[in-house]
């Protein structure tokens, strides 16, 4: 099953702390201000904040799945998803809760880990 932007939004919002913010005519979520995630303006796909060390990675074994846009995600941590290539909602809820992690003080994180240990959250 293929996810959307629906699946996006409501995914990253139940995050703790976060929120979401229209910034470059599309919808971004936030925590604690700082960008974790960032749909297109078409809906299409989601960007999220990936260690670049790990991009070419993701891209060379699911080209179809996973992108950068040239030129503009370079310099940056941060990778694309094509929502349609998606499997499900865990994998997305993974790929965001990565992302927020990588952007969240240290102390939401561990909350958020003491209160969801064991769960599969």
């Amino acid at each position: 099953m293929a996810t959307n932007a629906n699946d996006v939004r409501r995914e990253a919002l139940a995050l703790p702390e976060t929120s979401e913010k229209f910034t470059w005519n599309a919808p971004t979520f936030r925590v604690r201000n700082k960008i974790f995630a960032a749909l297109s303006e078409d809906d299409a796909a989601v960007a999220f904040r990936c260690p670049r060390e790990e991009r070419a990675e993701l891209i060379a074994a699911e080209p179809d799945k996973f992108f950068v846009r040239a030129g503009h995600d370079d310099n940056y941590d941060w990778i694309r998803v094509r929502l349609t290539a998606v499997d499900d909602v865990e994998e997305l809820r993974a790929m965001l809760l990565d992302a927020w992690r990588m952007t969240a003080p240290k102390r939401v994180v561990k909350a958020y880990d003491e209160t969801h240990s064991g769960d599969g959250s």
